[in-house]
């Protein structure tokens, strides 16, 4: 598991910002609302973790709205690579499980 020390910032360029609304309907605002979910659930992402260290954060926004966001750490900085609505049995679990 990972340890992110507050304050951070957020990477948004034009290759990464918005996409995640037009693919899943989410904001960047609550990309980055999940990173102050208490309850929140950071594990490494094994399996995309070639060229680049990569994370799964599972969390909630203040909305109660359950994410899903896959990021790495480029120059300090959090980098959200997708976001979406958490949909699967399993994640639920691992979330509801650590809250």
């Amino acid at each position: 598991m990972i340890v992110i020390v507050e304050p951070f910032q957020f990477n948004w360029d034009s290759g990464n910002s918005s996409k995640n609304k037009g693919s899943h309907g989410v904001e960047d605002w609550e990309c980055e609302e999940v990173f102050f979910d208490p309850k929140k659930v950071i594990l490494k992402d094994k399996l995309h973790s070639n060229q680049e260290e990569r994370f799964i954060l599972l969390g909630q926004t203040r909305q109660n709205r359950l994410l899903y966001l896959v990021f790495t750490i480029r120059s300090e900085k959090i980098r959200i690579i997708s976001a979406r609505d958490i949909t699967k049995r399993k994640e639920i679990e691992i979330y509801e499980k650590a809250a």
